[in-house]
Parts: structure tokens; C-alpha cells; sequence
């Protein structure tokens, strides 16, 4: 008779949790409502005919950076204004720019060239010289390498019309841009930090802002301190919505998922990214960072397959049944969550990136085990100091692209 010690059955337990896990992930993500359900249900709300401010702070001339824009420029909203801004005049974005307002010659569109540095985080630098010029009653901060659909203004500002709504924010969907290592960095985000954000939000939380949109009002910008309050934080962007919180105003997640850009071309430069991310997560809520190990399925899929079946191979045990249960039911919840993700991306991509799921699995739980050591960060070639956080938050906080 086979012994099942209590270690077994811990392992058993988390084997099972992370199973469980990765089909409510799955279960949980969702492409969204589609352009024109969204504007059924928006109709036109008071906010939706405000004038927008939206700020981009820009640097370098990344892929596709003209495209991404051009998106900011073909809105449905009646009234926007367009402000770009960059800390160098040597800057290639500015080019990019100048572009943009060749094309599109009726739009409103300013560039902000500004040196000064107000603090540790340069990218809010940017953002505070650029907020001296924002001329609107709804601010936008959006990071620069998203596109967006042409109701995008409209969408995410609708919410604002309820007083007790402080700021919205939206998720993303990463689409790659060059060869093997970007695709290997979208599943990061599509099949990890996307369902991650969609099961928190399902579970009740709005704890989180990101990058990739942050709208408000610019009286309740005016209310925190500006984006002075922000000038030394890592995780900007999370923390712009915890101090509009503390506003006692709430966090809306937006209906609309905006599409993100994954240019790393190597190892070495996804690796900085994705342990930025994740020591910036470690910063923002260090309980929740260590917990995330459960969210890595393929590793514990691997061990449950060892357990019931590799060291003593498969005994009848209600331990090695429970294992081949849960561990079945993983592999086909990992698949459908690869399913869902690759719905958004272009046709063929299921197959063509099913094999590299074990791959980003595996890579993910070592770059935890990494981020949870270590005391900076690199952010487009700056080395950024990170400081855990005395206040808890939620696992998908991010400091943005």
C-alpha cells in the first residue's frame, strides 16, 4: 500500500489550486464588446462632447510609432487636442511628429520639446511640461506604443459623466512586431498579465491603473498635486489612480482594450522588461508578487504529471486520481486560455505559437524567482531604483511600456 505523505498532498493542493487557476482565467478573458455594441451602450453621455486633452509622452522612434499615432488622430470624438512631448530636440520622435501634422492638418495637434527634469521618473518629467499646455476639461494619458480603435475617445471618457468616477483606465492586447523573441513576449501579456487583470476584476478589484490609458477629469488632476505628486514614483501609473482613489472617486476599467506594441528583439531585452514589470509588481504589493507563482501553469502541470505518474508510476491512489483529474484539466484549460488569446491575433496564430506556451510558462516562473531579488529596475536605459511600497494594492499595478 502506497504512503501519501502530507507533503504529497500540499503539493496535490497546489497542483489543483493552479489547474483551477488557469480555466477561471481562461473562462474570465474576453475580447470585449465590439465597436458598435459599445456605442449602443455608451449613447451620448454628457462627458462624451467635452473637449480631451490627451498627452503622449514620447522617446525614440520606436516600430511602427507613425501607425500607432495616426490611430490618436482618426478619432469620432468631436473636440480633442493632441499633445505630444519629448525631453530632447534631438529626439527622432519629433519627425514622427511633424509628420502627423502634415497629414492631418485640421487636428490640433502640439509638440512639446522641454528639457527640464522635476524628478527620479523622466517619463512624468514629460508629462509635466506637456500638462502646462493641455487646454481641456478631460485629460488623457496614453503610453506611446498603443493603437486604438476610432470610438476610443468617446469610450473611455463616458464613465467620467458619473461624478463619483475619478479615472478610467483600460487593458491592452499585445501584438508582436518582429520574430520569435516579440511573440514569446506577447503571450506575456496576453496569456498571462491580461487574464491575471480579468479574474482581479471579476473578483471585485479596481485597484490598478495602466499606461496604456488613464482618463480624467483636469479638476481631479488639479485635486492630487498634479503629476508633481508622481515625479519619483516607479509605477506612475498605478500610483495616479491610488492617489484619485484616496480621492474617495473609483476606478473604471474600460469596456475597450486597446492593442500594445512587443518589439524586443532578444532575450536579454524582453528579460529587462518583464523583471521590470514584475519587480514593479513586487514594489506595489509584495504579498500578492508572492503568491503569483500560482499563475504559472506549466510547471505545476509538469509536477502534477511527475507525482501521479513519473517517480512510482500510477498506484490507484485517490492522490494520483485527484493528480490526473486536475492535471487533465489544466493541460485543456491552458489550451482554451491559448485559444482565447490568440482570437485577437492574426489567423494561423494558434498553432503557430502553441508549442511556445511551455516555453513562456517556464520562463515566467524564473523571471519571478529573479524579480523577487534585486533593487533597481532598467527603463529605457535608465537604471531606476525600486521601493517596496508601505501599502497594499493588486498584482497587475504596472508602470507601463
Amino acid at each position: 500500500m502506497t504512503v501519501v505523505s502530507l507533503s504529497d498532498w500540499v503539493l496535490v493542493l497546489l497542483c489543483s489550486v493552479a489547474a483551477i487557476y488557469v480555466a477561471v482565467a481562461a473562462a474570465a478573458l474576453s475580447a470585449g464588446p465590439s465597436a458598435a455594441e459599445r456605442a449602443r451602450r455608451r449613447g451620448r453621455g454628457a462627458l462624451a462632447a467635452l473637449p480631451v486633452s490627451v498627452l503622449k509622452p514620447l522617446c525614440g522612434a520606436e516600430p511602427r510609432l507613425y501607425e500607432n499615432l495616426a490611430t490618436f488622430c482618426e478619432q469620432n470624438h468631436p473636440r480633442f487636442q493632441l499633445l505630444f512631448g519629448v525631453s530632447s530636440p534631438a529626439d527622432p520622435a519629433i519627425a514622427v511628429v511633424r509628420r502627423l501634422q502634415a497629414a492631418y492638418p485640421s487636428l490640433d495637434i502640439e509638440l512639446v520639446v522641454d528639457s527640464r527634469v522635476h524628478g527620479q521618473n523622466l517619463k512624468v518629467s514629460n508629462l509635466i511640461n506637456m500638462a502646462e499646455r493641455a487646454k481641456h476639461e478631460v485629460i488623457i494619458v496614453a503610453d506611446s506604443d498603443i493603437a486604438v480603435e476610432p470610438d476610443y475617445l468617446e469610450t473611455v471618457t463616458a464613465p467620467l459623466a458619473n461624478r463619483e468616477v475619478g479615472i478610467v483606465t483600460c487593458l491592452y492586447h499585445a501584438v508582436s512586431v518582429g520574430g520569435f523573441w516579440p511573440r514569446v513576449g506577447a503571450l506575456f501579456i496576453n496569456e498571462w498579465f491580461a487574464p491575471s487583470v480579468r479574474v482581479a476584476h471579476a473578483g471585485g478589484s479596481t485597484d490598478f491603473g495602466f499606461g496604456a490609458t488613464l482618463a480624467l477629469r483636469a479638476e481631479t488632476l488639479e485635486q492630487i498635486g498634479g503629476f508633481w505628486a508622481l515625479k519619483d514614483d516607479l509605477a506612475d501609473d498605478y500610483w495616479l489612480a491610488e492617489h484619485v482613489r484616496r480621492l474617495g472617486l473609483s476606478t473604471v476599467l474600460s469596456e475597450v482594450t486597446v492593442a500594445t506594441d512587443v518589439i524586443e528583439p532578444d532575450l536579454s531585452t524582453l528579460w529587462l522588461r518583464e523583471t521590470r514589470w514584475l519587480r514593479t509588481i513586487r514594489s506595489i504589493n509584495p504579498l500578492g508578487f508572492a503568491f503569483l507563482f500560482i499563475t504559472f501553469t506549466t510547471p505545476w502541470l509538469v509536477a502534477g504529471v511527475l507525482l501521479a505518474h513519473g517517480f512510482e508510476g500510477f498506484t490507484g491512489s485517490l492522490r494520483d486520481w485527484v493528480l490526473a483529474a486536475s492535471t487533465g484539466a489544466g493541460v485543456l484549460a491552458r489550451i482554451a486560455l491559448h485559444a482565447r488569446s490568440a482570437r485577437q491575433a492574426p489567423e494561423g496564430t494558434f498553432w503557430r505559437d502553441l508549442p511556445l506556451v511551455p516555453l513562456r510558462d517556464v520562463l515566467l516562473a524564473l523571471q519571478w524567482l529573479v524579480a523577487a531579488f534585486g533593487s533597481y529596475v532598467v527603463w529605457r536605459g535608465a537604471r531606476v531604483t525600486v521601493v517596496t511600497a508601505p501599502r497594499a494594492s493588486v498584482v497587475e499595478g504596472s508602470e507601463g511600456s
